[in-house]
């Protein structure tokens, strides 16, 4: 009879408490799923959708049908993935990241922190993406994560039926389209570049934080949404589109932070918005501590061509027709072009101040912001 394997102990996560600084919070609205069960229902939370998406492209979801126990075991699993020795962690390094792939793990060791004052500090942000468990990917994991890949396939997978298919059912109604438009060209077997992240930003010294205003400088997503679970750690910052501003992003409980991204811009011509966040430094009082993040990458089908919807009786009123490429004459790349382009962009030469706007296809110069 064969020895049974021993499993690795998974510890508990215990969250910090929130800051006490009275922070420039963003005012967001909140999206509730509980309310969809009826067309009255759905019509009022696509709506609030809508809002959210064209004003500053943040929100929040509440009442997702995930308990927060199954929420709990997720960061537990990033603590401990992260605990581990750094010559494990580098055993699943992503492989050829020069050419935009990112499934693995990455240090960001050699990486300037991005930064107007210009210090030589390097980058303490680790990363660790899990792609789709669909058959279109390797799965190579360290033990944490291989003993438990049942478990985290599930809460992936639940994502999808309970937090994305009803946004995207949503933004289908709030756009005057079939409510299958946008989950047709997310489904889950269908090969994507989705992946669930742990995220670590490992913490500064107060000395390092005065010499820094941000530890990762402003940027876009390149998707459809991200998930992001409540982080009590304060340091999530977006612009707002209308104005410029700053704001920081306030930990909801028992809520998820969304963002719009790069994918949705284009297919709605520039009505949705891809809205630009950084990671600031955090409040003195949680400057003690390293910042753990959860979160989920959603991206439409690899073959989507990234044109501007034709069919929304909305955009073609407000006279969203046109996205970039479209308006320069260029070819509309598909959802795996974009994915790649930036990707590639993103993991070489970004510390290069003329790679910092660099055309990373015809049509369309990627940016990065304070």
């Amino acid at each position: 009879m064969p020895v049974p394997v021993p499993v690795s102990e998974l510890g508990s996560y215990n969250y910090v408490a929130e800051t006490k600084e009275n922070l420039d919070w963003a005012d967001l609205v909140t999206v509730d799923l509980s309310e969809i069960s009826t067309p009255e229902g759905k019509l009022t939370q696509a709506n609030i959708l809508l809002s959210a998406l064209k004003e500053k492209g943040f929100f929040y979801v509440k009442n997702f049908n995930i308990s927060q126990e199954r929420v709990n075991r997720q960061f537990a699993l990033g603590k401990s993935f992260y605990e581990l020795p750094q010559e494990e962690k580098d055993r699943f390094a992503v492989k050829e990241i020069e050419r935009g792939n990112y499934n693995g793990y990455v240090g960001n060791r050699q990486r300037l922190v991005n930064d107007s004052k210009k210090t030589s500090l390097r980058s303490r942000v680790e990363v660790y993406n899990i792609p789709k468990f669909n058959g279109d990917f390797e799965h190579h994991h360290p033990a944490i994560i291989e003993e438990r890949i049942g478990e985290i396939e599930e809460f992936a997978r639940s994502l999808h039926s309970e937090v994305l298919d009803p946004l995207f059912v949503l933004l289908a109604i709030a756009l005057e389209l079939p409510e299958d438009f946008f989950t047709k060209i997310h489904q889950y077997p269908v090969k994507s570049e989705d992946h669930l992240r742990y995220m670590k930003y490992g913490k500064y010294t107060p000395e390092e934080n005065k010499q820094m205003e941000t530890w990762v400088r402003g940027h876009t997503d390149l998707g459809s949404f991200t998930l992001l679970f409540r982080q009590p750690v304060a340091a999530l910052q977006i612009r707002y589109p209308s104005t410029n501003e700053w704001k920081w992003v306030k930990p909801q409980d028992a809520t998820l932070t969304v963002n719009a991204c790069d994918a949705l811009q284009f297919l709605t011509g520039g009505y949705v918005k891809s809205t630009i966040h950084r990671v600031a430094v955090p409040p003195i009082d949680q400057q003690h501590v390293d910042r753990l993040g959860l979160l989920y990458f959603s991206r439409p089908h690899n073959n989507t061509p990234l044109a501007t919807i034709r069919d929304s009786p909305l955009l073609q009123r407000e006279g969203y027709t046109q996205n970039d490429f479209e308006a320069s004459g260029n070819p509309v790349p598909t959802m795996e072009e974009w994915t790649f382009a930036k990707q590639k962009w993103q993991r070489t030469g970004y510390d290069d101040p003329e790679h910092k706007t660099a055309q990373i296809l015809p049509g369309w110069r990627e940016k990065v912001y304070a």
